[in-house]
């Protein structure tokens, strides 16, 4: 479906802006889903984000881009994106989705990225920040 025109931000600090983007909502494959507190994506080449279940629920699986289908370096066949979220959230390559019980890091939270990534609060690195850090325990 069309999901119509959104930013994707860079946590080095460039936006791409308005980009119309066609796609599947993630709440939709997420509704048939019981529990979990995050999402976890991997990428066909083995890379994987994670964020919480609540953003996830507001992110999408996206096909295409501008009306044409994702280029390769884009993603193609499919990647995630969440607008509200730093670009390393959206997994390219998009080969899988797990829903967890518990929080693991993806690739770059391994490296000291925040868990989270909201744009707007310029959630770049990890800090000790309760309203997401502690869904990381247990």
């Amino acid at each position: 479906q069309d999901l119509g025109v959104a930013d994707f931000h860079c946590v080095t600090g460039w936006t791409v802006r308005g980009r119309s983007y066609t796609g599947v909502p993630l709440r939709d494959l997420l509704s048939k889903v019981a529990g979990g507190r995050w999402v976890m994506a991997t990428s066909m080449s083995g890379y994987s984000s994670v964020m919480p279940f609540e953003e996830a629920a507001n992110s999408y699986v996206i096909l295409s881009m501008d009306g044409r289908e994702l280029p390769p370096e884009s993603g193609r066949p499919a990647r995630l994106f969440n607008p509200r979220l730093y670009g390393w959230k959206s997994a390219k390559w998009l080969a899988s989705i797990e829903v967890l019980d518990y929080y693991v890091d993806g690739y770059w939270e391994a490296l000291a990225y925040h868990e989270r990534g909201l744009v707007s609060a310029n959630e770049r690195f990890k800090i000790r920040n309760p309203e997401v850090s502690d869904l990381c325990v247990g």
